[in-house]
């Protein structure tokens, strides 16, 4: 039996599979622009397994792919810190549990009209 993945794993995958017993398995090693796409997707398979489970697992595998990103952007935590504090200053933070139902306004506003169109926010 072959099952396709088609996606971005931990460095220890391959290896930890190949030292199965009957088991054998088939990589690349992509380059940065692959790279980038690869990690944006698995920041959003990762999100969704949190949200399934909820577990501390799921929490550490989405932050691990978080400093993965940062790492091949050349971002560090001080950067990614500070500017949440910034935003933290300008906008708050969640812990009063606000909840947007919507905002009425006499013209369109053209940046938040894509910002409701964007694809992830069409489940939502």
């Amino acid at each position: 039996m072959k099952y396709i993945y088609n996606k971005l794993v931990r460095d220890k995958i391959p290896k930890n599979i190949i030292s199965m017993k009957g088991k054998k398995c088939n990589y690349k090693i992509l380059n940065n622009d692959e790279y980038l796409k690869e990690l944006d997707k698995k920041l959003f398979e990762e999100a969704h397994e949190f949200i399934e489970e909820h577990s501390i697992e799921e929490l550490a595998d989405l932050m691990e792919v978080l400093f993965a990103i940062m790492k091949e952007r050349n971002i560090s935590i001080k950067d990614v810190e500070n500017t949440r504090k910034i935003k933290n200053n300008q906008k708050g933070s969640f812990n009063d549990k606000i909840y947007l139902i919507d905002v009425e306004q006499e013209e369109i506003d053209e940046r938040e009209e894509k910002e409701l169109k964007k694809e992830w926010r069409k489940n939502n």
